[in-house]
């Protein structure tokens, strides 16, 4: 395992909840159905988005050996592309060969929030398999409010602080102000500090921004590889400029179709089947800190942890003490690649014994804490982009309560927290613009939807449904653990994805590999 691939696993692919971010979510401001997209032909470019569609991107060097970088304009507003313009950062490098140059691949690694320059640089333009590097460019842009472009900006760094560590399971009427107002907090501090953009960071306006940089980099059609949120990205394009699809790989797939509440849930159910496969892994090693008998006593004892740092924080050896709600974090994080598996071993007996620096450097990594005490603003985009993209799964406290048992039933380890994360959005101050909706692209090249099935984040079902909504999409699976597939050590994804990115073939009809 790349060690690379597994840090942006563990920081970039997140999800549907507030506190305790996990997966990721889908909607859109713009119906993206086949009837809204039905037509194969290709869509002429609106007159007031001509300007855009027409600016010279103006390379330069970005400091990094082999990369280079520019900066695109976009409308902040689509519906008013002679007002307000924004800067959107994006990056490159250039195709190696040998053999003939393809075109251009977008990268995301999704989030949302995660930034795809940095991923692009740091992962995949040097970590991507040799020969599909040689034929294309490798092309990423930061969506509008992520990390170089135009970022949301929330809390600060203390502030971040006090927001992890909230009890996110709690007890009484005091526990769940004190949850409400910290949402409240985030919610009044993204408006004060970015309230313009708040509105705009939809991601259709990001797949929109996606088209103007496909034509801006002289590509006919988008080559593009999403990791989980990014395969709503990538789905969205489809949906909206179907005879503009090249070739698309949506790996650990969302599906759109569904509300936030059946996500969320959906996805409690993913995370603890996550749980139960490092469990089983757990228990067959002696110095297994969750027992060596079954699984069932490995989940017992990992709530008992929780139940206790609940209670009683404990000591990490820095200012800050390791509270349930970061405790939770560090274990959901370790669920993404079971490369992690061994340090969550080590943290959890760490823990055992008093000391939580193991799981909060898990819960960091999540969080994109630095060292210095700052956050990047991933956490921030991702309340932002997740909570215009559809309603709320929750209108306020009662109704996430009486949410509870149903995620309970659904993980036993991690239910009560995640029905209370899913209230995160129920006082955000813009609208959603969002629904549920399916993408069929009728029209489109084929389109490559790969699914885990044991993924934590994006459940198998997901990409099934993706997959079949889609009316060019093949449904290549991998039967294994962790989130996303591609460039995990299974050489038959590799071959079949690598396959249909040099040469448009897509893997036979349900293709499943180990």
């Amino acid at each position: 395992m790349d060690t690379r691939r597994s840090l942006h696993i563990l920081a970039t692919t997140l999800g549907t909840a507030g506190l305790l971010i996990s997966g990721c979510t889908s909607g859109s401001s713009t119906n993206t159905s086949s009837s809204a997209s039905s037509a194969a032909s290709v869509p002429a470019v609106p007159a007031g988005l001509k300007p855009y569609y027409a600016q010279q991107l103006k390379w330069r060097d970005c400091g990094v050996e082999g990369f280079q970088c520019t900066t695109m304009k976009a409308p902040l507003d689509y519906k008013k592309p002679d007002g307000t313009k924004i800067n959107l950062a994006v990056s490159r490098k250039k195709a190696t060969g040998p053999g003939k140059r393809i075109g251009s691949l977008l990268v995301n690694p999704g989030g949302p929030g995660g930034s795809a320059v940095e991923y692009l640089q740091s992962y995949a333009a040097l970590g991507y398999p040799a020969q599909v590097r040689a034929r294309y460019d490798m092309v990423a842009v930061d969506p509008r409010g992520v990390a170089r472009s135009e970022p949301v900006v929330c809390l600060t760094g203390p502030q971040m602080d006090s927001y992890t560590e909230v009890d996110q399971t709690p007890d009484d009427a005091r526990e769940v102000t004190e949850l409400t107002d910290a949402f409240k907090e985030l919610a009044d501090g993204c408006e004060k500090h970015s309230g313009e953009i708040l509105p705009h960071v939809s991601t259709v306006e990001t797949a929109r921004d996606m088209d103007m940089l496909r034509s801006l980099l002289g590509d006919e059609k988008l080559n593009y590889v999403g990791a989980s949120y990014g395969t709503f990205l990538g789905a969205t394009y489809a949906g909206l400029f179907p005879a503009r699809v090249g070739r698309l790989v949506l790996d650990g797939a969302m599906d759109p179709s569904l509300d936030a509440l059946t996500l969320n849930r959906d996805q409690t159910a993913g995370f603890e089947t996550g749980f139960q496969a490092f469990a089983a892994d757990c228990v067959k090693k002696k110095n297994c800190p969750l027992g060596t008998t079954s699984t069932g006593d490995a989940a017992a004892r990992m709530k008992r942890l929780f139940t206790d740092l609940d209670a009683r924080p404990i000591a990490t050896g820095e200012s800050r003490r390791l509270t349930e709600s970061l405790a939770t974090t560090g274990v959901i994080a370790a669920m993404y690649d079971e490369s992690a598996w061994p340090q969550l071993r080590e943290a959890l007996a760490a823990a055992q014994k008093g000391d939580g620096s193991g799981l909060l450097a898990l819960s960091d990594s999540y969080y994109e804490r630095r060292p210095n005490g700052t956050y990047a603003n991933l956490m921030f985009a991702n309340a932002a982009v997740n909570c215009l993209d559809l309603p709320p799964a929750f209108a306020d406290a009662k109704a996430a309560a009486r949410a509870v048992p149903s995620f309970e039933k659904a993980s036993p380890v991690f239910g009560k927290s995640f029905a209370w994360a899913a209230l995160n959005c129920a006082d955000w101050p813009v609208p959603p613009t969002g629904h549920p909706h399916r993408i069929e692209a009728k029209g489109a090249a084929p389109i490559v939807v790969v699914g885990t099935t044991r993924d934590p984040a994006t459940p198998y079902k997901w990409a099934q449904s993706l997959a079949g909504q889609l009316s060019s999409g093949t449904l290549l699976t991998y039967r294994g653990d962790g989130h996303t597939a591609y460039g995990r050590g299974s050489e038959c994804i590799d071959t079949a994805i690598n396959t249909y990115l040099l040469e448009g073939t897509p893997p036979a009809r349900d293709e499943k590999c180990s």
